[in-house]
């Protein structure tokens, strides 16, 4: 039961989006109170935007602009082309819900990149996120069998530079999602739901020096999950993907040779049409297209990536509303041990997010090691309150130095 509540929410979440919205008003005011209206914006395969890297998860999610490794291909593949190793991979483990008690729920993450020379790096990255056993049932209680729900995410890249401090990246991705495939609801069967994406992403990387002391700084930005949108059924009602807008800088300071720190921020931003205030359905909210289809959900991909500045109902103060912030610090003795800490923030109204985390990180040799863990600050729930994820690197080009 507690499983099938889990696939639900998934499958049919746009449903339950618009059912909160119906409190609204046209300027996405609650007519009852004068506050805005709680309307967050949701869209399907939400696990493209789990962080799945445990340096960053410990750094309050931040990650366009801080030093590359292997899980660049999730955050900006630009700056692939700035890796100081000739080869790295990198495996992450997830646990999902655990503080629910769930033991088979998660997201792994594998990834990799290899330089080609000094200006080309190309990279690989999977995804795989696991729902566990399923028991369903039909409206009456009945058990109608289990299954093993799962999404994946398959991504190529290709990281350029184009001047010494200049890079680009490109990604092409293939999304798979089978949550409740070969359920029956409403009279149309379910199917696994198939997208394709790409990310596009650059980076600026210039050294600094500062009364005498080597710094670097950092500038990225990132283009993620632009691509077709899915469904599960036959039906014309089709929902984006999380199409994301990110920015970040970084700073690395080397205090003197064994001790350095580095700080970052992003902001990031979904670039997806944000639901109307009031009744979706409504005469004014659906008056064109499809009467089954809201007006917002039948624009095309780049159409409601360009309307997604300016289409809040609460106008230019909700579109700001719409931003969540990352900052991040780490501290580095003899790049061998590391300590770090962040801050994520996600207002109240678009879904309420923020919580404090903290990590430690190893490394030695061609080996690194990173953890993360997750304080939430709000009575609001967390999947990963209560967990401990970890990371795992490999930096080759370091092995091949250590030999010469």
């Amino acid at each position: 039961m507690r499983m099938s509540l889990v696939v639900a929410f998934f499958a049919f979440i746009s449903t339950y989006s618009n059912a909160q919205i119906n409190v609204c008003n046209e300027q996405g005011v609650n007519p009852v109170t004068g506050n805005p209206c709680t309307n967050t914006i949701v869209t399907s395969v939400p696990f493209l935007r789990i962080i799945p890297d445990a340096r960053s998860g410990a750094m309050g999610d931040v990650g366009i602009a801080i030093s590359p490794d292997a899980n660049a291909m999730h955050f900006n593949t630009s700056k692939l082309a700035f890796a100081d190793q000739e080869l790295g991979i990198s495996a992450t483990y997830t646990p999902w819900l655990r503080a629910l008690g769930l033991q088979d729920v998660y997201l792994a993450y594998l990834s990799g990149y290899r330089k080609l020379d000094d200006l080309q790096t190309v990279g690989v990255g999977l995804r795989y996120f696991s729902l566990g056993v399923i028991q369903f049932t039909d409206e009456n209680g009945q058990p109608l069998g289990t299954d093993r729900p799962n999404e994946f995410e398959l991504s190529l890249a290709y990281s350029r530079k184009l001047s010494e401090k200049f890079s680009a990246g490109l990604a092409m991705k293939y999304i798979y999602s089978r949550l409740a495939s070969g359920q029956v609801v409403e009279d149309e069967t379910i199917t696994p739901g198939n997208a394709f994406a790409g990310d596009l992403s650059f980076t600026y990387l210039t050294p600094l020096e500062i009364g005498g002391v080597d710094s670097r700084l950092m500038v990225g930005t990132s283009i993620s999950n632009l691509g077709t949108k899915i469904s599960y059924t036959q039906s014309a009602n089709r929902d984006y993907i999380p199409t994301n807008l990110g920015i970040g800088v970084g700073w690395e300071y080397d205090i003197d040779d064994f001790n350095s720190i580095n700080v970052a921020i992003d902001i990031n931003r979904l670039l997806v049409p944000t639901p109307p205030g009031g009744d979706p359905f409504s005469p004014e909210n659906n008056n064109s297209g499809d009467p089954d289809v809201p007006d917002y959900k039948e624009q095309s991909v780049i159409a409601a990536a360009l309307s997604s500045f300016s289409d809040a109902p609460g106008g230019f103060g909700e579109e700001m509303r719409e931003n969540t912030y990352s900052i991040g610090a780490e501290y580095w003795y003899d790049k061998q041990f590391a300590v770090r800490v962040g801050h994520f923030n996600e207002n109240r109204f678009k879904g309420n997010r923020k919580f404090f985390t903290v990590g430690l990180g190893l490394k030695y040799n061609i080996f690194g090691l990173n953890f993360s863990y997750l304080v939430p600050t709000t009575n609001q729930r967390n999947p990963l309150d209560n967990t401990l994820r970890f990371s795992l690197l490999f930096d080759f080009g370091a092995f091949e130095g250590a030999e010469r």
